[in-house]
């Protein structure tokens, strides 16, 4: 397996560490539910140098880069990051990502670590009408997340970076306990938080730092089993589970990310037709009535035929009920919509509810 250069920390801490996509990295430290509500509460900091860093520049890096994707990344300003999606020609995910703009002719893309050397080959395949150069740079990378209300507070001690000034989905570059690093106002849990990156070989230094930093604050190292917890409730997209090569943007209630009057990219005409001929199908958010959690790839029923599977589902430790996501036939989305979920040998009710399931108040 391989191991990120926070392993020996995580270690250190008495982390549980599994194997996750050929990585080894750790579910949880305190337990799930006391990390969960650290984030929310507090603050939370946890090690995603999984991650895949691909670098695209060169002269055509705009045209290309606007090309793999749906969003409209010549909105970008430098320091700017969108959030986006790979596509196929049918309008499906490659993967999601976050694109970040670092110089006039360069662009980071930040993407799963399930998919990096599918990404990065997808990528290539697509290169050769545009003038660009394509770099897998994720093993030189390392990655942090400090989530949480106090965040802020907390990083902004340990880094020449007004953090203040720096507004939702915007990154600089500056110094974090001494260690260059870029620095971005983004994550996967609902709250505000910033995500670090560094190529430095000892990120264990800006680990510590601010752990040490947040003590006074609550704050908690967190593993793989509540990052999957908090994205969930903020309805933020598992690829694998709920995105993948069988489920279009539209689909996945992603409208918001397609700009179709920016020119041509890869699906273009597969989501308008979809577009101006209605989605037959889109994900939706339940919650458990009966007892029980909905687990992934659990059966999903209405009117006792089966019609879809649970995407994600899991029990919120905020809003103290299970929830999750499935994709159901257009006619059974509206909110209130019955449904049963498969569990074991029983059926639980369930009903359709509007989404995100949590979302903080700014």
């Amino acid at each position: 397996m391989k191991q990120t250069r926070l392993n020996a920390y995580h270690r250190k801490l008495g982390a549980k560490m599994i194997e996750f996509f050929d990585w080894e990295m750790p579910v949880e430290f305190e337990g799930i539910i006391d990390e969960h509500l650290a984030v929310r509460r507090h603050a939370g900091l946890f090690d995603v140098s999984h991650m895949g860093e691909i670098i695209i520049s060169g002269r055509d890096a705009l045209a290309f880069v606007q090309f793999l994707t749906p969003n409209d990344v010549a909105r970008l300003d430098i320091g700017q990051v969108q959030y986006t999606a790979l596509t196929t020609a049918k309008g499906t995910f490659v993967d999601d990502m976050l694109v970040y703009r670092l110089a006039e002719a360069k662009y980071l893309l930040v993407v799963n670590a399930s998919n990096v050397e599918k990404d990065y080959a997808w990528i290539l395949h697509q290169e050769a009408p545009f003038a660009v150069q394509v770099e897998n740079r994720s093993d030189d990378y390392s990655q942090l997340a400090l989530q949480g209300p106090d965040a802020e507070k907390i990083l902004q001690p340990l880094t020449d970076i007004p953090l203040s000034d720096m507004k939702s989905f915007w990154s600089r570059r500056g110094k974090v306990a001494g260690i260059e690093a870029l620095v971005s106002r983004t994550g996967y849990t609902g709250e505000d938080g910033f995500e670090i990156y560094t190529l430095s070989n000892d990120p264990g230094i800006i680990w510590e730092a601010i752990l040490d930093q947040g003590k006074s604050r609550g704050i908690l190292p967190i593993g793989l089993g509540a990052r999957d917890t908090l994205r969930l409730e903020a309805k933020l997209m598992l690829y694998g589970n709920d995105i993948d090569e069988t489920t279009t943007v539209l689909e996945a209630d992603l409208k918001w990310i397609i700009k179709f009057s920016k020119g041509d990219f890869l699906g273009k005409k597969v989501l308008e037709k979809q577009l101006s001929g209605g989605v037959r199908r889109k994900i939706s958010g339940f919650e458990l009535v009966d007892k029980g959690i909905a687990r992934p790839h659990y059966p999903v029923y209405v009117k006792g035929k089966e019609i879809s599977v649970v995407s994600s589902g899991t029990f919120s430790p905020v809003l103290k009920k299970s929830i999750g996501l499935t994709y159901l036939p257009i006619e059974f989305t509206p909110f209130g919509t019955d449904l049963e979920i498969g569990i074991r040998d029983k059926r639980a009710k369930a009903k359709v509810i509007p989404t995100p399931f949590y979302k903080r108040i700014k």
